[in-house]
């Protein structure tokens, strides 16, 4: 995890010029805001893939999941595949099989294709990210990391922003398949300034090695976890199958970090984590890529499933909530080459924690406006973070460990996206049906309100011609789906509360920080 990658080798950063550094950078950002629109365009057609396939919110999250998932794992085989082919070599084939996952996600013919796709294209999303930022980082000069950065947390964060918008016009103008069409063309363009702009040197000799035991343990922990997390719903939370799938994940896990703080050429460098700062802001990191990619996951179901909005008005949510970190990501890289990190970490926290607060008083009467004003404010939160946490990551890496920075920080934040969004459905599933049986336990013969409800729906039947026969039946059926509407409402409801309290929690690392370092990167 020492060796420096292609970037390093190839660019001196304070001779390189400031039109070469610009076309490096942008080169980069579009094959990794390409894929990262990618995780987050398939959010407003959840709906449309349980329909189309006939599955739950638990089995048609994983093509939002399973992206995610893989992403994590990949991303640490990144430096090495970068160290064996070059930084350019890397870059240009990862973006093709990338595309090859975006056609088969297209023409799949069912869920576990779909899903398979989804995996292909994570796989790629996952080895680019890490390059793409040890590659922009090492052309600017040491006092200027924090901004370079910025640019970086610019592009990952504002594409999961914009991502359900061209979701949303794509699903509404063609089908719900043509979404994983949309970023293709992008990614091509990707593919020819990559050719043009990214460096690459080619390491001679032997392929370095590789520590294939613990990409295993790594995979195995990831797949364990989560599937034992998505069925334990279905399976029972208590059954062997589940319990098994999460004792086995934790003991991989376990085995995991034993293995990599003895492992000769570690893929997920343990001594980085021996400062304090940089533990602090992977935590956090956690939390915020927990935070990130569930509410870029929830908003636009929540607004298709509960508000009824069309696939373009939901996407349309995250659009304000885009632009606002658009502007806010640039200032926020500013901020932090001069303000020690912890005071906007902590602004960040609180916003964040109050924003999805608020949302988790949303139903079906919530103001469009509302969602808009929620969704920003939590936007401004991740403005304020993202590049701070990135900072003090990237302050605590020696010049050959930006790599290895670069890797763990996207490993963890990414982990916490997956993480957050699996948790995010499996909590709103738990309380769905926790609410529907306690208010189907009230609808009674005895409750006087559910006999007049049932009435005034029998007396609009009657009005609309139904056969008297009908009546009762058709009200007891619009009854329950009243009350499933409700009980879904204040699942999603629980949901948005659950990650308010986790931030809650994530003031104490971002507290913590005040001890750190406050010299300028």
């Amino acid at each position: 995890m020492s060796t420096t990658t292609s970037a390093e080798a190839t660019f001196d950063p304070h001779t390189i010029s400031a039109t070469r550094r610009w076309m490096v950078t942008v080169s980069a950002l579009l094959g990794a805001i390409a894929m990262i629109l990618a995780a987050t365009v398939v959010n407003v057609a959840v709906p449309s893939i349980m329909g189309a396939f006939g599955v739950g919110q638990v089995i048609a999250q994983w093509a939002s999941t399973a992206f995610i998932t893989t992403m994590v794992a990949s991303q640490l085989i990144s430096t090495w595949i970068v160290n064996a082919l070059g930084a350019r070599h890397t870059y240009v084939m990862t973006i093709a099989v990338f595309a090859v996952g975006g056609v088969i996600s297209g023409i799949a013919p069912n869920i576990d294709t779909l899903i398979a796709g989804r995996i292909i294209q994570g796989f790629a999303a996952g080895v680019i990210q890490p390059l793409v930022l040890s590659t922009i980082v090492s052309v600017f000069p040491a006092d200027k990391r924090a901004f370079a950065v910025s640019m970086y947390s610019m592009g990952v964060t504002l594409a999961p922003s914009f991502g359900p918008i061209v979701g949303g016009i794509t699903l509404d103008a063609l089908t719900w398949r043509h979404i994983f069409l949309v970023p293709l063309p992008m990614a091509f363009v990707a593919f020819l300034l990559g050719l043009s702009f990214i460096p690459q040197e080619r390491k001679r000799g032997p392929l370095p090695p590789f520590d294939w035991v613990g990409l295993s343990l790594v995979c195995t922990f990831c797949v364990c976890i989560m599937t034992g997390l998505a069925n334990g719903q279905r399976w029972g939370w208590h059954s062997n199958d589940v319990v098994a799938l999460l004792v086995g994940g934790l003991l991989a896990g376990t085995v995991f970090l034993y293995q990599q703080s003895r492992s000769t050429s570690p893929i997920l460098d343990i001594a980085l984590f021996k400062n304090p700062a940089f533990s602090s802001a992977m935590v956090i990191a956690f939390l915020f890529g927990a935070g990130n990619f569930s509410t870029n996951y929830a908003i636009p179901v929540f607004t298709q499933t509960i508000q009824g909005f069309t696939a373009t008005a939901a996407g349309s949510v995250l659009v304000p909530a885009g632009i606002l970190l658009f502007v806010m990501t640039p200032i926020s890289g500013r901020i932090s080459d001069r303000v020690p990190a912890h005071y906007p970490l902590l602004i960040g926290t609180m916003a964040f924690a109050l924003a999805t607060y608020l949302m988790s008083k949303g139903d079906v009467n919530t103001a469009f406006v509302s969602i808009v004003l929620y969704t920003m404010l939590s936007r401004f939160a991740l403005g304020l973070v993202m590049t701070n946490m990135g900072a003090v990551a990237m302050r605590g890496a020696d010049d050959n460990q930006l790599n290895s920075a670069a890797a763990t920080y996207n490993f963890v934040r990414q982990l916490g996206g997956a993480f957050g969004t699996l948790l995010f459905v499996v909590i709103t599933e738990q309380r769905t049906a926790f609410h529907a049986d306690a208010m189907a336990a009230t609808q009674t013969s005895a409750n006087p309100l559910s006999r007049e409800f049932i009435g005034k729906v029998g007396r609009v039947l009657s009005e609309s011609g139904v056969p008297e026969t009908q009546q009762t039946a058709g009200a007891l059926d619009f009854l329950s789906k009243v009350v499933h509407a409700q009980a879904n409402t204040l699942g999603f409801q629980d949901g948005f509360l659950s990650i308010s309290l986790t931030f809650v929690l994530a003031m104490i690392p971002a507290w913590m920080l005040r001890n750190a370092t406050k010299r300028r990167i």
